[in-house]
């Protein structure tokens, strides 16, 4: 790629200040040369070359007013705001229409969170500038400080207005627009975008993206295409393609659509999990489990690769198999909820109920609340006739699902199963309340107790 004769004379002039430095010698540059030098070392995050570079430039060209600018960047870059401040207000007094000082005091305000104070000195900055597209954008991040999403969207719009190529404030843009909740008004704003710049790929994958967000798949795929083309290897829209393959369940275009992005890039663990997910789709097993073991062997600590397999056996009716592998997780993260939840079910499936109980148990102790957790681990114990345990696991459940009949009804029987007729009727009248036709559960669960006639009475009595 060749260079333009401007890049060449930065090239020179930089290569020029190294070997300076390596010599000793002291070679002359004009101001704007120095400028470049500096702005480069800060870019690069080399700030001790920048600030060896600012003082020789000072040096040579001490009434430079660029160069002052650029030791104003650099002290607000160190949170010397004060001196920043003091050099800004001399420079003010020798050129009160450089908008670039304008820029700085709103630089220092926005620092020193004065967020509107910022917006007014980059709205005077606006009537001296040729640079709109900067300053939009500038007043456009400050809005966004201050969480204003309505007036940062408007700034960014303006910033386009100006300069389409800006790719910084279309990523704003549809942020802001996002953020508002204002979906479809984001895909008309980029609808007429595109009209104006059809060949910008980050405008089509965003499209692709608010498409994809309201369900609109195959539109979606119309814009990632787009993307695609434009940038053969914009690995985003191939990813994203592929989920929107994915959702219209067209598995092998979607297989071919995750691998162009392990093509692009090393594999990643979602990538090969979604092809897993797609070959068991197609009832192609052999390549869902290779896929499977790829991805856990990619990313051990993903437990959405263990519980692909897991799950993978369990519909197999493979238990022995399922239980190897979430045991293999839980030696990883013996933390996870949702690897003790199945490996709960998996031992219930085995009939193994002591470690069931110990699963549900687990579960829960790692912030599994959900309903179904709880009643499979009371009813664990209820079959194990610990009646206590199941009732103080039940009451403690009560506190996250406080009128929850399934709650109730258990409680009933549990209460019938102990003798303690005073509880059992009252948890039998708040069941019987919250869902009268759910009392089916007691003739499931606690047959000896839906025998007795005082149960009967009390049911028949409620029907009334």
């Amino acid at each position: 790629m060749q260079l333009s004769e401007e890049e060449e004379e930065y090239n020179l002039s930089l290569s020029k200040f190294e070997s300076m430095l390596k010599t000793n010698k002291v070679l002359f540059f004009d101001s704007e040369e120095f400028e470049e030098i500096i702005l480069h070392y800060i870019d690069m995050g080399k700030a001790a070359l920048a600030k060896k570079a600012l003082k020789l430039a000072l040096e040579q060209h001490p009434k430079s007013t660029g160069l002052k600018l650029v030791q104003v960047e650099m002290l607000v870059y160190d949170d010397k705001l004060e001196q920043a401040e003091k050099l800004l207000n001399e420079l003010y007094a020798i050129e009160p229409n450089n908008e670039e000082i304008y820029i700085q005091k709103a630089n220092i305000c926005s620092k020193r969170d004065q967020h509107e104070k910022a917006v007014e000195m980059l709205n005077i900055a606006l009537e001296y500038t040729d640079d709109f597209a900067d300053v939009y954008n500038l007043i456009g991040m400050e809005y966004l400080f201050m969480d204003n999403l309505e007036m940062a969207k408007e700034s960014f719009i303006k910033c386009l207005e100006v300069d389409l190529e800006d790719q910084s404030a279309l990523y704003n843009v549809v942020y802001c627009f996002e953020f508002l909740d204002q979906n479809q008004e984001a895909i008309d704003y980029l609808t007429k975008y595109i009209d104006k710049n059809p060949y910008s790929e980050i405008a089509w994958h965003q499209l692709g993206r608010l498409h994809y967000g309201i369900k609109e798949y195959e539109k979606a795929i119309r814009a990632f295409d787009y993307a695609t083309l434009i940038d053969d290897e914009f690995l985003g829209a191939f990813m994203e393609k592929a989920k929107a393959l994915e959702r219209l369940k067209k598995y092998k275009e979607a297989i071919e659509s995750y691998n162009r992005t392990i093509e692009l890039d090393d594999a990643t663990s979602y990538a090969l999990l979604r092809i897993g997910k797609c070959y068991e789709k197609l009832g192609n097993n052999v390549q869902a489990l290779k896929h499977f073991n790829k991805t856990v062997h990619e990313d051990p600590l993903l437990d959405k690769g263990w519980i692909a397999i897991t799950d993978f056996y369990v519909r197999q009716k493979n238990f022995e198999k399922a239980l190897l592998f979430v045991n293999k997780a839980l030696a990883i993260d013996n933390q996870n909820r949702l690897y003790w939840k199945r490996f709960a079910s998996i031992n219930k499936q085995l009939n193994l109920f002591e470690e069931a109980e110990f699963g549900y148990r687990k579960a829960v102790e790692f912030g599994d609340y959900q309903l179904d957790t709880w009643l499979y681990w009371v009813d664990i114990l209820q079959f194990l006739g610990e009646f206590e345990s199941a009732i103080q696991t039940l009451l403690q459940s009560s506190e996250y699902f406080p009128e929850e009949n399934e709650v109730e009804y258990r409680l009933a029987g549990l209460y019938f199963m102990i003798q303690d007729t005073k509880k059992a009727k009252f948890h039998l009248s708040n069941a019987l309340r919250l869902n009268f036709d759910n009392y089916i559960i007691l003739e499931d669960l606690f047959p000896v107790v839906w025998t007795r006639k005082m149960v009967q009475n009390y049911i028949a009595k409620h029907k009334k």
